[in-house]
């Protein structure tokens, strides 16, 4: 099992920065893969971004792509997911997800582990 806490989440005016955080514990050798998912009010839930534990290699959906950044520090078993530029669209709960299957991906069905979610609101 590995187990995941999301923090960082917050209300933050349109244009503004916040740093999402995800700690993992348990057995992290089962999680290659880290991702970040978001779910706005209504609707389906939305892959962010995603980093491999090993390389760092990264994908990102294209509406955030140049304005967030996901990083791991394999040290702190942590994942960041660096916000800027934040758009009232931004806003949503913020899941941190874990998967053990090699190579990224951006489909929620593959990711085994979860946590329990920030909020994230931006005001415009």
């Amino acid at each position: 099992q590995v187990q995941l806490v999301e923090s960082g989440g917050g209300l933050v005016q349109a244009g503004g920065s916040l740093r999402l955080s995800c700690a993992a514990s348990g057995r992290t050798v089962s999680s290659n893969i880290m991702g970040w998912f978001r779910q706005a009010p209504g609707k389906d839930r939305e892959f962010v971004a995603a980093i491999d534990w090993r390389g760092g290699y990264t994908t990102y959906v294209g509406s955030v792509k140049g304005r967030f950044t996901i990083t791991r520090d394999n040290a702190k078993k942590t994942v960041y997911l660096e916000m800027n530029s934040l758009k009232s669209e931004d806003t949503a709960v913020y899941y941190c997800a874990a998967t053990s299957r090699v190579g990224l991906t951006d489909s929620a069905a593959e990711y085994t582990y979860w946590g329990q979610g920030t909020r994230v609101t931006v005001s415009s």
